[in-house]
């Protein structure tokens, strides 16, 4: 990707809006843990309270939750009622998105300003927000580049 990653490092924290503390507390419990427990704790499957901490962190719909997790809303309702654990894709994807997050919040130090730059749409990935684009292994892969990027002075 040649185009510049078009975004610089947020300088202040939003007033009134605090990261959703559940997902960063998970997060950085994910970020603890060996890749083989990891592992497991993905099969074992992660619960609907982190699909629905990383909902509020990231400000995102229903349908786009839905969409990250690869489930349709009625199924993530319906699971959510039942208490049943995420499935292993729904679950690998919260974990994807969790080890982004702990990129993001190194890169800008700060939960809340790398929470709103996962949220915000970026012209480096077609318009769509970070968060979002880690739906695919590629597209976190794009994503790490543009924060190694932001890091390090470089363009994505």
């Amino acid at each position: 990707m040649s185009t510049h990653a078009n975004q610089s490092k947020p300088s202040h924290k939003q007033p009134g809006r605090p990261p959703a503390h559940a997902f960063w507390k998970m997060a950085h419990k994910l970020g603890t843990m060996s890749e083989s427990d990891r592992i497991q704790s993905i099969k074992t499957g992660f619960t609907f309270e982190m699909a629905d901490a990383a909902k509020q962190t990231f400000r995102l719909t229903s349908q786009n939750i839905g969409a990250l997790l690869n489930l349709s809303v009625a199924t993530f309702e319906r699971r959510r009622k039942d208490a049943k654990p995420l499935d292993a894709v729904a679950s690998e994807r919260l974990d994807r998105i969790a080890a982004i997050a702990l990129m993001a919040e190194e890169v800008f130090e700060d939960a809340a300003a790398a929470s709103e730059w996962m949220a915000t749409p970026n012209p480096a990935l077609n318009g769509n927000s970070p968060v979002m684009h880690c739906e695919t292994s590629i597209g976190a892969r794009q994503v790490r580049r543009i924060l190694n990027a932001l890091e390090w002075g470089g363009v994505a």
